[in-house]
């Protein structure tokens, strides 16, 4: 109270001064004596020095007795316990096990094709077909003289069954039979590589060798077809995570392309471990989304390779390292009614981090409140202000 009467006066005796000094100071200026003017300048000046003299007086005196405008200003954050998802963060491609392109197997002219690009074709569906060269004409050839042998077997085998005729009758006719029902096989074998067929239900996605091309078995490439509907990512994880990266994972995927993110997860994890780079693949399901997701588009992995339900997390910038190598930070206690309390240094264990947040493991239980602002500039035991 003696503080604020002090001040209060001091206000005062300025603004009357000011009020009586306004009227003298006019009426110096009308008589327009220049020294009288300097005098008066001066004259003020020394007041206004012993004004500033008391106000830096009761300053220092304020802060001589004000305990807690010395404290250091921080502030706090309380830890709480909460979910807390790692993740692997890696990159792949989208693949399909359904996307080939078609050879022919044999030489000749492509005399049809019976798809079109964006067609829908079912497994087994013919697609194209080669001159077959004569082989139609040779199989009808050799069908006949099979089915006059098949008539001569048939017949030999009635008499030796009667007991008629000798055995070696027999076994010619037999033989020649099967010789010649080998030939008809054979040929078709060879008719059927004259034709292309789907080796699975999909697309036509490019018909790669028009009609009238010649072809060459293993050369030519015909025509590509492709099914959507089993499609994944496969990626390549470091052999550190061999116990957390395993099948059934919850994996987020993200098409930086489409704008897109799904869910999904680990379906396959490699066994063999690569020499060159110490990795495993991974293989990830995922579906079509419609179709706009296509075979070889780039894909963010986001594989969950750690949960902790109870974790708690804090900072990455309020973590200090000491001389030892320890890990520390400061909470503060027995805040009062002020807001003061006492920082206490503890030292930490750390987990994993995601983002600028790190996993406390040890060190700081459900509910302290932990320095966030003004960290660096405390010490253990001092007395803190909190502006919370």
């Amino acid at each position: 109270m003696k503080k604020i009467l002090t001040i209060l006066s001091i206000s005062l005796l300025i603004i009357s001064c000011g009020q009586n000094d306004t009227k003298s100071i006019d009426k110096i200026i009308e008589d327009g004596n220049l020294q009288a003017i300097r005098a008066k300048r001066t004259e003020i000046a020394a007041k206004q020095q012993a004004v500033a003299d008391q106000l830096n007086q009761l300053d220092e005196a304020i802060a001589s007795l004000d305990s807690v405008k010395k404290l250091p200003l921080v502030t706090t954050i309380t830890a709480k316990d909460t979910l807390f998802n790692h993740y692997l963060e890696l990159q792949g491609n989208v693949e399909t096990k359904k996307n080939l392109v078609l050879y022919p197997e044999m030489s000749g002219i492509m005399t049809r094709v019976y798809v079109k690009e964006g067609q829908k074709v079912s497994k087994g569906q013919l697609l194209a077909r080669i001159d077959d060269g004569g082989l139609g004409q040779q199989l009808s050839q050799v069908e006949v003289q099979a089915q006059l042998a098949k008539t001569t077997f048939d017949r030999q085998k009635r008499l030796w069954e009667q007991k008629i005729g000798s055995e070696i009758q027999y076994l010619e006719a037999k033989t020649n039979f099967e010789a010649q029902q080998n030939v008809v096989n054979q040929i078709k074998r060879q008719l059927a590589k004259t034709t292309v067929n789907a080796p699975f239900s999909g697309v036509i996605d490019d018909v790669i060798t028009e009609q009238g091309s010649v072809v060459s078995p293993g050369q030519t490439e015909l025509i590509r077809i492709v099914n959507l509907d089993d499609m994944y990512i496969e990626t390549e994880v470091p052999e550190r995570y061999i116990p957390s990266v395993t099948v059934g994972k919850n994996v987020e995927v993200h098409f930086p392309v489409l704008g897109k993110t799904i869910s999904t997860k680990i379906r396959q994890v490699g066994n063999y471990i690569n020499p060159n780079n110490r990795s495993f693949m991974v293989e990830v399901g995922i579906p079509s989304n419609g179709g706009t997701v296509k075979p070889n588009l780039t894909a963010k992995v986001k594989i969950n390779d750690y949960t902790n339900e109870k974790a708690i997390l804090i900072p990455q910038s309020i973590i200090s390292e000491n001389a030892e190598g320890d890990q520390y930070t400061y909470v503060t206690s027995g805040k009062d009614g002020q807001n003061v309390a006492e920082a206490r240094r503890v030292i930490v264990k750390t987990g994993k981090t995601q983002g600028d947040l790190i996993e406390i493991t040890e060190g700081i239980n459900n509910g302290d409140a932990i320095i966030s602002e003004g960290a660096r500039s405390v010490k253990d035991g001092q007395k803190v202000k909190i502006l919370n």
